[in-house]
């Protein structure tokens, strides 16, 4: 078996990276003013020039080196980890499964909320009658 490394295909990479944002060529290729046939051929292309690989990472979002050491092995280790530690630990956009607070604590406190405002809405009614009321007994 032999230990070399195959050596990096950018095009390919640009490819990958594209179809993964949901990107058509058509699309790219108009982002960086070149012909939807031009985009195929560097996307064919083992090495790209740096200027346009500058240009395709900003169009992409991505960096120049993202593109360069991008290898489908580690998107998937990166999903699996994100799923994995989302499901059971949560992070700023998942919770988890389980709710970090006491659901019915808070129906309760939403209803001394309300009953509270209900109050408070009364009161000023009330206030609101009483002012009426000298304005007319004057």
């Amino acid at each position: 078996m032999s230990t070399a490394t195959k050596p990096k295909h950018i095009g390919r990479n640009i490819s990958r990276i594209r179809e993964l944002k949901g990107m058509k060529q058509e699309i790219l290729a108009e982002a960086i003013g070149l012909s939807q046939q031009t985009v195929s051929n560097i996307e064919g292309s083992e090495e790209v020039d740096s200027n346009k690989l500058v240009q395709i990472a900003k169009v992409l979002g991505v960096t120049v080196e993202a593109i360069e050491n991008f290898s489908e092995e580690s998107v998937f280790n990166f999903f699996n980890n994100f799923y994995d530690n989302s499901s059971s630990q949560g992070n700023s956009f998942n919770q988890g499964m389980f709710a970090t607070f006491n659901p019915l604590e808070k129906i309760v406190e939403l209803y001394e909320r309300l009953v509270l405002a209900e109050k408070e809405l009364v009161n000023a009614e009330k206030e609101k009658v009483q002012y009426l009321e000298k304005l007319l007994n004057k």
